[in-house]
């Protein structure tokens, strides 16, 4: 007895020494779990942002991109003109559709919507006025206009991005292009860790708690409560505090300085208390085990492989546990790091696909005017041609008065080459053209003398209705001869696969100060689907072989340079309609200008 005293006096101290050691240990495991979820955190983290700038930065220059389409541009100079401002509201759902973005909409110098890709929505912006937003005011002096807010129409919340729209220099309109932000908080997913991003301002504008939206984690200013008042970026003037205790929550932040934003990550306190907990007890258990082993050892002798056995089971039990938590780390460590090079990979990948959209965008352009020029050389090239191979049986015919017309013939095809050349050129350079007193019918003429071939080969017969006295027309010579050999070229075509009789009717009158053309035939005429798309670059009915898709568009183009407009229809009879509407010159006035001047 007198030796077993000593024995658990040593029992007893060494007990103190391990509760002791208790504090320190569990020190460490706190600061261990803890970078190790700051760690995890700081990526998830990194990547939030970085998808969130990414976002942002592919909508940032495309308002400066839509403003200088010449649909828009139409839209804002003829904001009464239906058809210019349906065509902007078509064009720009369809860009919204393959932008993904969230809304597209018009405005014009006053803030007045005219167009928008929810035009056919039932909270459509059009008719609403947003010139009290800030990206308004930023866009007319000329500034790239940003803003977050909620939706005044539609209530959703995005990220707005304006441009102004230049007209020779001058302001007359705003586009902007807003951003849904809505799917950053479902790509957060429920997960214990909670999302906040605030705005300068301190307001909650994206969080993965609902209840949590648009609250304030700080009284705002009476500056910044003036400034929530002038432009309703928020559900309520004056939003109420969100009560974040330091003792509940840990912390990681992530100043944006591109946009004035703050992302921070929120871990609730219990994802390190509950495994720190755990591991304090295993480490517990461990002393415990040890002071058992221990008490155990100084037991007597005949215990003693009763002893060893109960050690080595303890022994065996706590290393395996051990062994297996190090593998869940490890396994979890591994997965992460594949989640991370794969979203890197993707980022990748968006950025060589926005370069290469920028690359076809260029090639687009390019190809469009290398078509233009092909179409329209193919017509007077082919005519070329055929007096070529009748001046060669001249010859052989000894016809030599024939010859020198037929060279003549060529001369003014080649000169009408170098017109329609320098015409394309001048289109592409957005070059604006003086206009002229032309008479129809000799333009009418030389049009229909251009295909005659084809007429004699098709056995088209040619039906006129137009007058004796002389119609004078406001437009360019060359350009009005271009415009009507397309649209009877094109007349040739469709007459070329119905059957005889094959007509033409050409037909001309005098309405209101407009000189109206009616160009008719009794060929198969439109389709519902080509109707409304036939005035569009590339768009054919016809093979490959047979056409690009051009001519059509060619016309249209060239009658609002003209100050004309081109109309596309069925005739009631069958076979298609064109009508023409060219500004009349009285007849005191025709006095005619140089051919097609630039000014």
């Amino acid at each position: 007895m007198a030796s077993a005293k000593p024995r658990w006096r040593n029992l007893l101290w060494l007990a103190f020494f391990f509760l002791t050691l208790l504090w320190p240990i569990q020190r460490l495991v706190e600061n261990y779990y803890l970078e190790g979820l700051q760690r995890k955190n700081g990526q998830t983290l990194d990547l939030f942002v970085a998808n969130l700038l990414g976002t942002l930065q592919r909508y940032e220059v495309l308002p400066q991109i839509l403003g200088r389409l010449p649909n828009v541009q139409q839209a804002l100079l003829a904001p009464s003109d239906e058809l210019a401002v349906h065509t902007a509201n078509q064009l720009l759902k369809r860009i919204q559709v393959q932008t993904g973005a969230d809304v597209i909409y018009l405005m014009d110098a006053n803030g007045l919507t005219l167009a928008a890709s929810n035009w056919d929505a039932q909270r459509s912006f059009i008719g609403n006025n947003f010139s009290f937003r800030p990206y308004f005011r930023n866009a007319l002096q000329g500034e790239t206009g940003v803003f977050f807010g909620l939706g005044n129409t539609s209530f959703k919340r995005g990220y707005y991005f304006g441009s102004a729209v230049y007209a020779d220099g001058v302001v007359i309109g705003v586009i902007v292009v807003k951003v849904d932000l809505d799917f950053t908080e479902r790509l957060w997913g429920q997960t214990p860790e909670q999302l906040l991003v605030t705005d300068q301002n301190g307001v909650v504008i994206l969080t993965s708690r609902a209840d949590w939206r648009f609250t304030a984690t700080r009284q705002l200013t009476e500056q910044e409560q003036r400034s929530v008042a002038e432009h309703q970026p928020y559900t309520s003037i004056h939003p109420s505090r969100i009560n974040l205790k330091p003792q509940d929550w840990l912390v990681l932040e992530k100043p944006l300085d591109e946009i004035g934003w703050k992302v921070s990550v929120l871990t609730p306190q219990s994802l390190i208390n509950e495994p720190v907990r755990t591991a304090m007890a295993v480490v517990a258990a461990s002393l415990f085990a040890v002071l058992l082993i221990l008490g155990l050892l100084m037991q007597r002798r005949r215990h003693y492989l009763e002893r060893i056995a109960m050690d080595t089971h303890a022994k065996a039990v706590l290393e395996e546990s051990v062994r297996t938590r190090t593998q869940d780390l490890q396994t979890l460590n591994s997965r992460l790091k594949q989640e991370v090079l794969e979203r890197e990979s993707a980022q990748q990948d968006l950025v060589r696909a926005q370069d290469e959209l920028v690359q076809a965008g260029k090639l687009s352009a390019l190809g469009v005017m290398s078509a233009s020029i092909s179409h329209e050389l193919n017509q007077p090239l082919a005519a070329i041609r055929s007096y070529t191979d009748n001046a060669k049986i001249l010859l052989d015919q000894q016809r030599t008065l024939e010859v020198r017309n037929n060279l003549d013939l060529i001369a003014q095809l080649t000169e009408r080459m170098a017109s329609i050349i320098s015409h394309l050129r001048a289109f592409a350079r957005r070059d604006r053209l003086a206009s002229e007193h032309v008479a129809l019918q000799p333009a009418i003429d030389d049009a229909l003398a251009l295909t005659a071939n084809r007429q004699r080969s098709l056995q088209v017969e040619i039906i006129r209705d137009i007058p004796d006295a002389t119609l004078w027309v406001e437009a360019g010579e060359t350009r009005l001869r271009q415009v009507l050999s397309n649209l009877i070229s094109n007349a040739l075509d469709a007459l070329s696969e119905s059957a005889t009789p094959r007509r033409i009717w050409l037909n001309t009158q005098v309405q209101d100060g407009w000189v109206v053309l009616v160009l008719r035939d009794n060929g198969p005429g439109f389709s519902a689907e080509a109707l409304p798309q036939a005035c569009e670059p590339f768009y054919t009915t016809k093979t490959s072989a047979r056409g690009l898709g051009l001519g059509l568009a060619i016309c249209a183009t060239l009658m609002k340079a003209l100050q004309g407009r081109l109309l596309l229809a069925n005739h009631p009879d069958g076979g298609a309609q064109v009508t023409l509407y060219l500004r009349e010159i009285p007849s005191s006035v025709n006095l005619r200008s140089n051919e097609d001047r630039f000014e």
